[in-house]
């Protein structure tokens, strides 16, 4: 339990920071609305009785005053009425406000450097923390803080006007009502813990099976493992069926718990305002105030019962989305290298994915200001990871990096279902239609958008459908024209395209990146052979350097790839 508050602790300090006023607003408004309930079921149960009797003689009749407690019922029943509006206006409208900025919060931590690499090998976990995990934490507020203020509170009133009856009765029912009231939820919640992980576990399992299993079905004939994928989308089910099964029958439990503690208390308050009645300490109205009042008091308590159930998943959440809650030590500026420096990396060694071996090792490297480097070598070499150390995706496991502000061009050209000019605007927000328009003339795009009488409106496919390849590509160098940066880096930026296309955009690149930093991974000739200098990486080393105009530098291009 100590584990679950630790986790819970920084959401309720988030949910408190942005919507305080309004929490606390709601929470009042609930209180109202319960305590408003308890006396108005209080009042009618005394006036309905005292009404009776005072019918039984007709002396007390014409003295028996209807219109007070009459109007006390109308206020009492309209004021539930608008505290109920108030807090189900309120309450709701600062938890969905809370976290629409908690999944923009964690979409941006996200979107950081190095989350966004990590998240793509498992795409199904950021829809998860930003659907259901987020969607757990409104249980938090609506249906364990708001319950458990509203029960106190009506714990207190419900005591008060039984120890106005009889002190000791008040004692009595302020006691029980905590221990039983608050002791059911407690225990109904440790029991569901487990149950509730499992459930939230097996349901996220069940959904990103489904969507594997149908994305790939085509695949998965015809490797044959359909039975197998088959066979575990039915695995996650069954867990899921099974923690279902648990959580309900600890609803039953709770249930008929919350029944046997109702029974006891009416029980107890009518034997105790019966021997009052009896002993002529009250009469017959009190009485039956006393007893509808312990009767309603308990319900409050009940609102507890499914944030019992389902804090175990509301925890779960939190521990998930919590370390995204507190500033990220990697996003701070990189320190300025060397005047004349654009870049500075010195003995860096990089660690991937928690592996023992270092991705790079001991890797030392000056870059100048202005100048164009080449990074050659076979496939998992590190020109990937070290374009990465760069653009601060990565943190160095030991070592010191020293850049100016870069901007990375990576292999795939990432484009969503939107409008051409929302994605352009990915690069830069604050862009005008004819800075827009600026650069995808000199991408190459130009002449094609003009044709589309759309333009900068065109709405695009998920994953840039509606643009060929060669389209997309010009797209986002059209994007990184947006980026004013004094270093690109490009991560293989022609691959994948015509030779004649490739030439086109290499020609664009380098007449606009006049005074830049170029950094460029490739094993493609042609983008190697602008470059001042070539840098040879072999499993995390660096194994040579050439500059233009060394007998060497020509005898490493030919070994690349021709075009």
């Amino acid at each position: 339990m100590k584990s679950m508050s630790g986790s819970l602790r920084p959401v309720v300090g988030l949910f408190f920071r942005q919507r305080r006023r309004a929490l606390l607003t709601g929470a009042l408004f609930a209180a109202a609305t319960a305590l408003a309930g308890i006396a108005l079921l209080g009042l009618s149960g005394w006036f309905i009785t005292a009404a009776a009797l005072a019918g039984l003689a007709p002396a007390a009749t014409i003295a028996f005053d209807v219109f007070a407690p009459s109007a006390g019922i109308r206020f009492l029943a309209l004021a539930r009425t608008g505290a109920r509006y108030g807090e189900r206006l309120t309450t709701h409208d600062a938890t969905l406000r809370v976290l629409a900025g908690l999944r923009e919060k964690l979409f941006r931590g996200w979107a950081q450097p190095g989350a966004a690499r990590g998240l793509a090998l498992r795409p199904a976990k950021l829809l998860f923390r930003l659907t259901a995990d987020i969607d757990a934490l409104d249980s938090l507020y609506l249906r364990v803080l708001i319950p458990a203020a509203v029960a106190a509170a009506s714990t207190l009133m419900a005591s008060l006007v039984l120890g106005l009856i009889s002190p000791v009765l008040g004692l009595v029912t302020c006691a029980f009502l905590l221990v039983a009231g608050f002791g059911i939820p407690l225990a109904a919640g440790r029991m569901a813990l487990k149950p509730a992980r499992r459930r939230a576990h097996a349901l996220e399992a069940l959904r990103s099976r489904a969507v594997d299993l149908v994305a790939g079905q085509a695949e998965f004939v015809m490797s044959g493992m359909l039975p197998a994928r088959c066979a575990a989308v039915a695995a996650a089910d069954s867990r899921l069926a099974e923690a279902d099964d648990r959580l309900n029958r600890i609803d039953t439990g709770v249930a008929a718990g919350f029944g046997l503690v109702s029974t006891l208390l009416l029980a107890g308050t009518l034997l105790a305002v019966a021997a009052l009645a009896e002993a002529g300490t009250i009469g017959a109205p009190v009485a039956a105030l006393g007893v509808l009042i312990a009767l309603a008091a308990l319900e409050p308590f009940t609102g507890l019962r499914r944030g019992a159930l389902e804090l175990g998943r509301t925890a779960l959440a939190a521990r998930r989305i919590g370390p995204r809650l507190a500033p990220n030590a990697t996003n701070a500026p990189r320190p300025q290298p060397p005047a004349g420096l654009a870049i500075r990396i010195d003995d860096v060694s990089v660690h991937r994915n928690g592996a023992r071996q270092p991705v790079l090792h001991h890797l030392s490297l000056d870059i100048r200001t202005g100048e164009r480097i080449a990074l050659v070598g076979a496939s998992g070499a590190g020109k990937s990871t070290l374009l990465a150390l760069i653009a601060q995706e990565i943190e160095p496991f030991r070592g010191q990096i020293a850049s100016l502000p870069s901007t990375l061009l990576t292999q795939r050209t990432e484009l969503f279902q939107d409008s051409l000019r929302d994605n352009l605007r990915l690069a830069d927000p604050d862009a005008d239609d004819c800075r827009l328009k600026a650069v995808l003339e000199a991408a190459g795009l130009g002449a094609d958008i003009e044709l589309r009488t759309e333009g900068l409106d065109l709405r695009l496919g998920e994953g840039g459908m509606g643009l060929s390849g060669g389209q997309s590509r010009r797209l986002a160098l059209a994007r990184l024209l947006l980026r004013e940066t004094p270093v690109w880096l490009l991560d293989e930026p022609t691959e994948g395209l015509d030779g004649e296309t490739a030439r086109d955009v290499l020609n664009r690149l380098a007449a606009h990146s006049t005074g830049r930093t170029l950094v460029v991974a490739t094993h493609v000739r042609r983008e190697a052979m602008t470059a001042d200098r070539i840098v040879v990486l072999e499993k995390g080393h660096i194994v040579a350097t050439q500059r233009r105009g060394e007998p060497a530098f020509e005898e490493v291009l030919q070994r690349l790839r021709p075009d």
